[in-house]
């Protein structure tokens, strides 16, 4: 099925975006095409480039409260397109009601609901209270440099906030808006360097072997109890992702050994907490090492209130779902736009096949995501 009158507005929207090569940082005109229908309710659109990323900032009114709506333009490599059963940049609605194409769901299903959203939302609230923006990248998917952190850092410059954020992330598992989350946990990288001393493995006793050194380390840092979490964020996790070493000889004892680990934490924690546990479990088993943290993002939490309220009424009249709360899952652009102080959720269709192969979603979900978005504006903007 091709876009057509049989289409919604919304679906008719999301055929033409998910149609865009728009792989991380390249936007293929995405931006350019919502900036046109934004344009023409009302909205006033800022152009924000930052290295090789286009970016976006548009708002429609100039009083507070303002509702932001946030996502990214950009989508993951497709795979082998010979494994898709519906071309990936061909979008089409299968028989089983499904949309298919890279960037159903994460995120331009999500973009097209809330575009057409406002655009129906202003024709019935032309003289609506506060305010309505959009905050857009195309570097999401990828190092998240140049995105949605460097248009909140421009936005700060001057003092420009938005009090309430959804962003468009897919945050559903069995039906739009089954789940919404109200929060995220911070991420915490490592690299640990464990120097020993390369040999012979016939002569031990003239080396160092830095496998055999770090590995009572990480045995009793994966066992380590971090905390409980509490009752939003569940307890911190430690996960090692890769470990290195040797010169590919079997007969020889490496210098050294790279660690990488993570850890996803709670609000219990701060990464210096981490930072300063870790270190002195390190230290206790005498290790010589070098060590260097990378900051990913520090966790988030929205309580209830007004957004988390206005949220739960519109999923419930749209759906007749009652919605949960969560703070499961990996990072998103609401990372960056948090601590500002900004109520940030994030709200979209089921997740089950982002980033896979026929990555698909729900056609009337989209449809009704629409609604769901329509009735979170009319709940805090009139």
């Amino acid at each position: 099925m091709s876009a057509g009158n049989a289409l919604t507005p919304t679906l008719e929207l999301a055929f033409d975006l998910i149609s865009r090569r728009s792989v991380t940082p390249e936007d293929a005109g995405c931006q350019e095409l919502m900036i046109q229908r934004l344009e023409a309710i009302g909205f006033t659109v800022e152009r924000l480039r930052f290295g090789n990323v286009d970016n976006f900032w548009a708002r429609r009114g100039t009083e507070a409260p303002v509702l932001g709506l946030a996502g990214h333009t950009d989508v993951v490599p497709t795979g082998p397109e010979a494994a898709w059963d519906h071309l990936p940049f061909e979008p089409c609605i299968a028989e089983d009601g499904m949309l298919y194409g890279r960037g159903a769901a994460d995120m331009k299903g999500s973009l097209a609901a809330m575009v057409v959203a406002c655009e129906q939302f202003v024709a019935e609230h032309p003289n609506h209270k506060g305010s309505i923006a959009f905050l857009i990248t195309s570097d999401e998917e990828g190092p998240a440099v140049n995105g949605t952190v460097k248009v909140v850092e421009h936005l700060e410059a001057r003092d420009e906030k938005m009090t309430w954020c959804i962003v468009g992330e897919p945050s559903s598992t069995n039906h739009t808006g089954d789940i919404i989350k109200n929060g995220r946990r911070g991420s915490l990288g490592c690299k640990l360097i464990v120097k020993g001393i390369q040999g012979h493995v016939a002569y031990p006793h003239l080396a160092r072997n830095p496998i055999h050194q770090v590995s009572p380390a990480l045995a009793e840092l994966s066992a380590e109890h971090w905390d409980h979490g509490n009752d939003y964020f569940p307890a911190t996790s430690f996960q090692i992702s890769n470990i290195n070493g040797g010169t590919g000889a079997t007969n020889v004892i490496p210098g050294d050994v790279e660690v990488v680990f993570n850890f996803r934490f709670s609000t219990e924690q701060t990464p210096d907490m981490l930072k300063e546990r870790t270190q002195a479990i390190l230290d206790k088993h005498e290790l010589e090492y070098d060590i260097h943290w990378t900051i990913n993002g520090l966790p988030f939490l929205t309580e209830e209130g007004a957004l988390v309220e206005a949220c739960r009424q519109s999923i419930k009249e749209a759906t007749g779902i009652d919605t949960e709360l969560s703070t499961s899952g990996g990072t998103s652009d609401g990372r960056f736009i948090a601590p500002t102080g900004t109520q940030v959720v994030e709200l979209g269709p089921c997740n089950a096949t982002i980033h896979k192969v026929n990555e698909h979603v729900a056609a009337q979900d989209l449809n009704e995501l629409t609604g769901i978005y329509q009735g979170i504006l009319t709940r805090l903007l009139t």
